[in-house]
């Protein structure tokens, strides 16, 4: 399959997602615990299955959150992958604010070259892929919908339907930093201690799951750091949209762009930051 339709079955993989989680989200749900102590809803459960129903067609092996125990021996010969969560931010899908999402990424050779970030509580849908480009949708379920039911015709309704990003610069704006809303480290706040001292204005704003690397992404905010634990599917559909919008999302370490399909699914420590910014 090409990029392009590709691209579409992304889309319409996480609007379906995100119609199964807010179906969830409306009801009483049960919150179980993984082995890593992390939270586990039926929404979780239920996104993870559309996203891979959806795009099975495309004949690419999947590498979600939720069936994450793939040896490398055998993911790491694939010269592409899909890497997904399907609800990144179940804490925030639990507190019931809103800041979780479907992430979404095609990985090639260790570089996210397509990402969608879908966020179903507010009805928002990023996409960045190498060749379009970044895009922000603001539109109602009905309109989502309607358009992913052919794959096909997904993509070019959707970039009918969407804004470019990053918007155009607001020189009014302080300079902002985004940072976790429940996953703060103490080398975080100290980070944002030290641009404090750079910046005579400065703004924090505060967001749940990889809404934060959208906020870089589309230029409302100017960093993220992110100086505690993180996965691949954490992070891989927010790089992407990051850096088809002209932004880097680079290992705080060494300063290079975050890599995927490692043999640790790990990421290091690492810094999302705005075009022409070097911190």
């Amino acid at each position: 399959m090409d990029i392009e339709t590709l691209t579409g079955l992304a889309l319409r993989a996480a609007v379906a997602a995100g119609d199964d989680i807010m179906d969830v989200y409306a009801g009483s749900f049960e919150v179980l615990q993984k082995g890593d102590r992390s939270p586990l809803t039926e929404a979780d459960r239920r996104a993870h299955t559309r996203i891979a129903g959806i795009l099975s067609p495309s004949g690419i092996p999947l590498l979600s959150e939720e069936g994450r125990d793939i040896p490398y021996d055998e993911r790491g010969a694939w010269p592409e992958l899909w890497i997904v969560d399907p609800l990144d931010g179940t804490k925030e899908f639990i507190k019931r604010n809103g800041q979780f999402t479907v992430n979404i990424a095609l990985i090639r050779d260790g570089r996210p070259v397509l990402g969608v970030v879908h966020a179903p509580a507010s009805d928002v849908l990023y996409l960045g892929t190498e060749t379009l480009g970044a895009y922000k949708l603001e539109a109602d379920r009905s309109i989502m919908r309607a358009m992913t039911f052919e794959a096909g015709s997904c993509l070019e309704r959707f970039v009918r339907l969407a804004v470019k990003i990053p918007y155009p610069p607001d020189p009014s704006r302080p300079f902002t930093v985004v940072a976790s809303l429940s996953h703060r480290s103490p080398e975080t706040e100290s980070f944002i201690e030290g641009l404090k001292r750079e910046h005579a204005e400065l703004a924090l704003a505060v967001m749940g799951s990889s809404l934060k690397l959208c906020l870089v992404a589309e230029g409302s905010a100017d960093v993220y750091p992110r100086f505690a634990p993180t996965m691949e599917w954490d992070t891989a559909a927010g790089q992407a949209v990051c850096e088809a919008a002209g932004t880097r999302v680079i290992s705080a370490v060494d300063r290079t762009p975050l890599a995927y399909n490692k043999p640790d699914l790990t990421n290091p420590w690492f810094i999302a930051e705005g075009s022409g910014l070097d911190i």
